[in-house]
C-alpha cells in the first residue's frame, strides 16, 4: 500500500495563569516588533534587498543590544526571519495571491509565537481531558486534549508532531500542533459530481436539490448584549479625551474585550457549522463544482470619491457584511483538502451567467430569475420553475461537464481535458407539460 505524507493542524485551548500569559503577551508584541525591524531592514536600501544572511546577523546583534528582545527565545526569532522571507517569495510568485509584506500593526495584527523545536514541546498526557507541554521561556503549560496526537497515543495515528505555534483570540492563548501523518494515497472516489451555489439567503445550495442553512450564530440574548456593548462603546468613545493616538480608558478597552468575545463565539459556530458540512460534503461526493468568484471584488467598497461619490452605499456594505459572514473562500478551502484526502476534486468553473441561465435549455432569457429564489424560465420551447438556486448549482455541474467555459480545480490545476474556450450549446427541448413544469 502506497502511503504519503499529509500536513495537518490540531488546535487546543491553554490554561494559562496571569504570570504565563503575560509572559506569552510580551513574547507575541516582541515577534510583531521585530517583524517591523526586519521589515525596515530589508527595504531601507533602494534597488537591493538584504540578504539573508544579513538578516540573520542584524538579529543576533539586537538580541545582544536590545533588552526587551531577548524576551523572544531564539528559534522564534528564527520563524519571523523565516516567515518574513517567505512572505516575499509569495508576493513574487505570480501565482500566489500574496499581497506586498508590510508592517504590523499593534492593533490589527494577531498575536502568534512560534516553537518550531517539536523536542522543545515534551507533550505528555495528564488525564482524560488534559494534556501538559512545555512553552520556552513560560515553562509548564496544560491544554485541552481533545484528539489523539500521534506519537504520543497508544494505538493512536502514525506519524509525528514537527513543531507548533501559539495564537491569541479574544478567548485568550491557543496552540497550534503542526502534526506530520502517513496515511495510504486514497483512491479515486466513486461517489456522484454536484455542483454548488454559495449565496447569502441559502448558504449552499446543491444540484442535487438539498439546500444546506444555518440559522443566526448568536442566541437573541447575546444578540441583545452585543447591541447593548456596541452603544456602551459609542458613548464611552464620546466621553472620552480626544486626541489621536491617546490610548483608551481601561473601562473602554473592557468594553472592547466583552465585544470580542461575543463575536469571536460567534466566528466559533460558524466555523463548527463549515467543518461538518464540509465533510458530509467532501465524503458523498468525488466531484463538486463551484463558481470561480473573485471574493475580494465583490465586496469592494462602493463609496467612491469626493468627485465621484457612490451610489446605495448603506445597501452595499450590508452586502458585504453579509457575504464576508458566510466566508466563501473558507468553504472552498475546507472543501479542497478534505476531498483531496478522500480522492474527490473541487472544480471551478465560469461564474458569468449561472444565476440567469436555465439549466434545461441552457438559454438566458430577460426577466426568467423573478426573485432570490424563484427561478422560471421564459423560453417558450422550456417553461421550467424551480429554485433559482439549484438551477444554479446544476448550470455549474453542467459546465463542468461540457467544458463550457474555463475549469479550474480547488488547487488551480486544470479540472477537465479537452477545450475550455467552448461557448455552451443551447439544444433546443420540446415543450414541457404542464405537470412537469414546477418539477
Amino acid at each position: 500500500m502506497e502511503l504519503g505524507k499529509r500536513i495537518r493542524a490540531h488546535i487546543a485551548r491553554l490554561d494559562l495563569d496571569m504570570r504565563q500569559s503575560a509572559v506569552l503577551d510580551g513574547q507575541a508584541h516582541t515577534a510583531r516588533a521585530l517583524w517591523n525591524l526586519l521589515h525596515e531592514y530589508f527595504t531601507f536600501r533602494q534597488g537591493r534587498f538584504a540578504s539573508l544572511n544579513d538578516c540573520d546577523q542584524a538579529i543576533r546583534a539586537a538580541r545582544h543590544e536590545i533588552d526587551w528582545m531577548a524576551q523572544l527565545p531564539a528559534q522564534a526569532a528564527q520563524a519571523v526571519l523565516k516567515t518574513y522571507r517567505q512572505a516575499w517569495a509569495n508576493f513574487f510568485n505570480p501565482e500566489h495571491p500574496a499581497d506586498r509584506p508590510t508592517f504590523k500593526g499593534r492593533f490589527r495584527s494577531r498575536m502568534a509565537v512560534d516553537v518550531p523545536q517539536a523536542r522543545d514541546l515534551q507533550i505528555k498526557r495528564i488525564n482524560r481531558r488534559w494534556g501538559a507541554v512545555n512553552l520556552p521561556k513560560v515553562g509548564r503549560v496544560r491544554f485541552r486534549w481533545t484528539k489523539d496526537l500521534p506519537g504520543l497515543t497508544k494505538g493512536g495515528p502514525a506519524g509525528r508532531i514537527t513543531g507548533a505555534r501559539l495564537i491569541k483570540d479574544a478567548h485568550g492563548w491557543a496552540i497550534v500542533f503542526r502534526i506530520q501523518t502517513l496515511a495510504p494515497v486514497p483512491a479515486p472516489h466513486t461517489g456522484a459530481k454536484v455542483g454548488m451555489d454559495r449565496g447569502i439567503a441559502v448558504p449552499l445550495a446543491l444540484s442535487t436539490g438539498e439546500h444546506r442553512s444555518h440559522g443566526p450564530w448568536l442566541t437573541d440574548g447575546e444578540r441583545t448584549r452585543l447591541r447593548r456593548l456596541e452603544r456602551k462603546s459609542a458613548r464611552q468613545r464620546a466621553t472620552a479625551t480626544k486626541g489621536k493616538g491617546r490610548p483608551v480608558s481601561n473601562r473602554l478597552a473592557r468594553t472592547y474585550d466583552q465585544i470580542a468575545k461575543l463575536r469571536a463565539t460567534a466566528k466559533r459556530r460558524a466555523l463548527d457549522w463549515q467543518h461538518q458540512t464540509t465533510t458530509d460534503l467532501a465524503t458523498r461526493f468525488s466531484v463538486i463544482v463551484v463558481e470561480d468568484l473573485e471574493i475580494t471584488n465583490m465586496t469592494a467598497s462602493a463609496s467612491g470619491t469626493v468627485q465621484a461619490p457612490g451610489t446605495r452605499v448603506a445597501q452595499k456594505r450590508g452586502l458585504n457584511r453579509a457575504i464576508s459572514g458566510e466566508a466563501w473562500g473558507r468553504t472552498v478551502d475546507l472543501l479542497t483538502y478534505k476531498s483531496d484526502a478522500r480522492g474527490g476534486v473541487v472544480a471551478k468553473v465560469r461564474p458569468h451567467g449561472a444565476s440567469r441561465e436555465c439549466h434545461r435549455c441552457h438559454t438566458t432569457t430577460p426577466g426568467s430569475r423573478e426573485s432570490q429564489s424563484r427561478f422560471a424560465c421564459r423560453n417558450p420551447a422550456c417553461g421550467w420553475v424551480g429554485n433559482a438556486d439549484t438551477n444554479a448549482a446544476r448550470n455549474l455541474l453542467y459546465r463542468y461537464d461540457t467544458a463550457a467555459g474555463w475549469a479550474v480545480t480547488g488547487r488551480g490545476g486544470p479540472g477537465v481535458s479537452g477545450p475550455v474556450k467552448r461557448q455552451a450549446s443551447c439544444p433546443t427541448v420540446s415543450p414541457v407539460p404542464a405537470s412537469r413544469a414546477a418539477a
